[in-house]
């Protein structure tokens, strides 16, 4: 199985990628010689990993029957300092809202995603360290 992505460069430092069919910009600040019509690729990254694992969760909750009204996802990301700036450890922070959420379904469903089924924890685990937590509020 094979998958492309399309990038065609537009000027200076800005590119437009076609995902799918949907169009997405990247582009350098201009202090470093780019329009800033777009985000940096490197956090790309981490909205990768935000959004294999939450389509992961939803799905898994829905499955054990958990109504949760709401989640968000926090990526934190530690960097190098110096070029190539490399991540060196992604933290990710699922945000629940329900009502009498039941965590030991919270915490399976993110185990699962995370060590199972989401290919991009499953890359990035071999490139850095990345760790988990789990917040839960009543909504």
């Amino acid at each position: 199985m094979k998958k492309q992505i399309h990038l065609d460069w537009l000027e200076k430092m800005e590119f437009t990628a076609d995902i799918d069919g949907h169009k997405v910009t990247i582009d350098a600040p201009e202090e470093n010689g780019g329009n800033d019509n777009g985000a940096r690729p490197k956090p790309f990254m981490m909205v990768a990993l935000a959004g294999c694992t939450g389509m992961d969760v939803v799905s898994i909750l829905k499955k054990m029957k958990v109504d949760v009204k709401g989640l968000s996802i926090t990526v934190e990301g530690d960097m190098e300092e110096e070029p190539p700036k490399a991540f060196t450890s992604m933290h990710v922070v699922y945000n629940f809202k329900g009502s009498d959420l039941p965590m030991d379904k919270l915490e399976k469903a993110v185990k699962l995603s995370e060590e199972k089924y989401c290919g991009v924890s499953a890359v990035l685990k071999k490139a850095l360290d990345l760790s988990y937590e789990i917040k839960a509020e009543e909504a």
